[in-house]
């Protein structure tokens, strides 16, 4: 497998909302730890930044936060195989090294927070003049060599991609009052929504006053200013919010899995 040069800044994902409309599955674990395959949503995010060379993230955790704790701190023994040893003390021999060369702060941000009060819970965190943001559920193939590009050349403060919406509803095609038959997704929209993956200047939390969701004032702060780029992804891009996206992502693992460009360069 071919990856970029390791970079230093530091990728900030927000882990800790609740996932009400998950239904049962946030009863027993936050949202970024429910399966696509065999690995929660968050490792499928962390192997997307670390194909471009992003290994060093910052998770913000509230919600269900310990099985975030628990999953890293004994992420061998979830993803390899292992011999234990009983005697007088127990001693574990791990069968392979861990593909994963990551370092992770899994910092605590409150189980109520918002997402703005999060992100200026880490701050301390972030040694590099931008960082890398994004939220724990939601997968894509965006290009993120490219999207770093689009923000230093546009100069400013924060930079987020924008995708279409996702289709959640079949389209009827009328001619007059004539339907002349159905269709799964539109096939283009010019409407675009916050598909997340962002980059962001360490001024951009001064844009945040408090305890706010980001997406709301301070992001309107920030488009008032002039300091708001819009990165255009025409490519996939899915957000798991309910169990029906939960089963749609684990329906495209199964088969072509677009957002898995780190498997896809090694099969090439």
């Amino acid at each position: 497998m071919t990856e970029s040069s390791p970079k230093p800044e530091r990728v900030v994902i927000l882990c800790g909302g609740r996932g009400y409309r998950m239904e049962g599955e946030t009863d027993v674990r936050p949202k970024p730890m429910i399966p696509i395959g065999d690995r929660p949503v968050l490792w499928h995010i962390m192997k997307i930044y670390s194909h471009y060379g992003y290994n060093r993230f910052v998770l913000c955790l509230g919600y269900k936060g310990d099985a975030i704790r628990d999953y890293f701190l004994r992420y061998h023994e979830y993803t390899q195989d292992f011999i234990v040893r009983l005697g007088e003390r127990t001693e574990v021999e791990h069968q392979a090294p861990s593909e994963e060369k990551w370092e992770i702060v899994l910092a605590e941000t409150g189980i109520n927070t918002t997402t703005g009060g999060r992100m200026l819970a880490i701050r301390d965190y972030l040694d590099t003049p931008c960082f890398l943001m994004t939220y724990g559920d939601g997968v894509s193939n965006v290009n993120l060599e490219a999207l770093m590009a689009a923000h230093r050349e546009a100069g400013r403060l924060a930079t987020m991609t924008a995708v279409p919406p996702a289709s959640r509803f079949g389209e009827v095609d009328f001619e007059g009052d004539l339907i002349r038959g159905f269709s799964e997704k539109p096939a283009q929209s010019a409407m675009r929504i916050n598909g997340g993956f962002f980059v962001l200047e360490r001024e951009t939390l001064d844009y945040i006053h408090g305890d706010e969701f980001f997406e709301a004032e301070p992001m309107t702060r920030l488009a008032a200013a002039g300091q708001l780029t819009g990165f255009l992804h025409e490519g996939f891009w899915e957000c798991m919010d309910t169990p029906t996206e939960r089963d749609r992502l684990n329906a495209r693992w199964r088969a072509d899995a677009p957002w898995a460009i780190w498997a896809k360069e090694e099969q090439a």
